[in-house]
């Protein structure tokens, strides 16, 4: 059976993905970025089986740092990491908000946090391999203004997740063709439209669906072979975003983030 990290497991989708791998008889290393929440889920998740926990706050890319060689070091072979943790739109009307590094936020949580720690893994993913990368996006995907990466113009919660989403997506179809011959798959999902998660209510949007509906589709990627650098709707193959497809737009976004992670 597989070693799987969770990121975003002590609620929501992730916690219920952490609940049905380890009753299959995987080992999941639980993420949370609160210590008292995480130890708990890790208790509940050892009476069905096997289970650690490790603790970081996303919006520091140091603590993500710090994660990636924290679990690297208690697992240096690692079959599966599932990026699930992430921030939504916010209330209504709410501000921009920042990272402890200074980042626009929902950039810095969605998207910078976990290409930092897919890199810090991939010496873990590389020893597991066959492995995978499934990074948990969304159908609402919106091109980032590269002249305006970290959205200091026009600010909206959903404006700013949109291009989160959109550079989650974009990224993964650059990194599967970098580790194609590695043997490392690397896919995104938009795992349901508006989950009864603790993100939607906090929007003021009424849930449609629920975090099982969501989680059928993380948990394929998890456990099936699925092909790499592909785009899911919950189970079924789709297409993101035209322009995530696009080599010239995905080079500028590798260039844009490396300026944004040296800062």
């Amino acid at each position: 059976m597989s070693t799987v990290l969770i990121t975003g497991a002590t609620s929501g989708l992730g916690r219920y993905v952490a609940f049905e791998l380890v009753r299959s008889g995987h080992t999941v290393l639980a993420h949370g970025r609160d210590p008292g929440r995480t130890e708990q889920l890790v208790t509940e998740l050892r009476t069905e089986g096997a289970a650690e926990g490790f603790v970081a706050d996303l919006a520091s890319l140091a603590a993500v740092r710090k994660l990636g060689a924290e679990v690297s070091a208690a697992h240096p072979s690692l079959d599966v990491l599932v990026n699930n943790a992430g921030v939504g739109a916010g209330p209504r009307g709410s501000g921009r908000e920042l990272s402890a590094d200074g980042h626009e936020l929902r950039l810095a949580v969605n998207y910078l946090a976990p290409v930092v720690l897919t890199r810090a893994l991939l010496p873990a993913l590389r020893a597991g391999a066959p492995s995978r990368i499934v990074n948990v996006g969304s159908a609402g995907q919106a091109p980032l203004d590269f002249t305006d990466p970290e959205l200091t113009r026009g600010y909206s919660g959903t404006t700013a997740y949109v291009r989160s989403k959109f550079a989650l997506a974009a990224h993964t179809f650059t990194l599967a063709e970098e580790l194609a011959a590695q043997d490392i798959s690397v896919n995104v999902l938009h795992p349901a439209t508006y989950m009864d998660t603790t993100m939607v209510r906090e929007a003021g949007v009424t849930p449609w669906s629920s975090v099982a509906d969501g989680a059928a589709g993380v948990l394929a990627l998890v456990t099936r072979e699925s092909g790499s650098g592909r785009y899911f709707d919950g189970t079924s193959p789709a297409r993101a975003h035209e322009e995530a497809y696009d080599e010239g737009v995905r080079r500028r976004l590798e260039k844009v983030t490396e300026q944004l992670l040296r800062v």
